[in-house]
């Protein structure tokens, strides 16, 4: 939902994404947020939303995914094309997810509310995103193939050809995006 308006066949979709994240203090109260390199989805009236009203950094490629539950598993594969190339991810987990452990990376990365763009040198935008607490499936296995370089350059496709320090699945929710804003520096 972009400022609470659903958009027919752009409600469920497969995104795969790249960030960092940040903090910034407002009225003494510290704000967490991401800032996204780069995000990958399938439909391209999604790209041009996020790039022309939030500034963001879409780009559209065709996406499938698979969800498989089994007897004692639960198997998730996404898979993205670049340049006639299928990438993907993909986990063996538990059947059943977890609350997320209180001081974890899990918690870390899945509560952040807010999100911040590069609109100049002088400003920065900001938006909030609302969402209910994730929780995790615990990990059995994973398998990452991506060309990172034909994604995201030489220089930061090389460092992304390393190991991850943790990798986990998160149940996520539908998320709302509330009204955009501007913060001057």
């Amino acid at each position: 939902r972009i400022k609470g308006i659903a958009f027919p066949f752009h409600t469920n979709f497969e995104e795969v994404n790249l960030r960092f994240y940040v903090r910034f203090k407002e009225a003494n109260q510290w704000k967490r947020g991401v800032v996204f390199i780069k995000e990958i989805v399938p439909r391209r009236m999604i790209t041009f939303i996020a790039n022309t009203l939030y500034g963001e950094n879409y780009a559209t490629h065709p996406m499938k995914h698979t969800w498989i539950t089994t007897a004692d598993a639960f198997q998730v594969n996404y898979g993205w094309k670049v340049k006639n190339d299928w990438n993907c991810m993909s986990a063996v987990t538990e059947k059943e997810a977890i609350p997320i452990a209180e001081g974890s990376k899990e918690k870390f990365v899945t509560e952040h509310y807010w999100g911040y763009t590069h609109i100049d040198k002088s400003c920065t935008g900001t938006y909030e995103v609302a969402h209910p607490k994730w929780r995790v499936y615990p990990l059995k296995s994973y398998d990452i193939h991506c060309n990172s370089i034909d994604l995201y350059g030489i220089d930061l496709g090389t460092v992304l050809k390393q190991q991850p320090e943790s990798v986990f699945l998160a149940d996520g929710s539908p998320v709302k995006i509330m009204q955009g804003a501007k913060v001057y520096l």
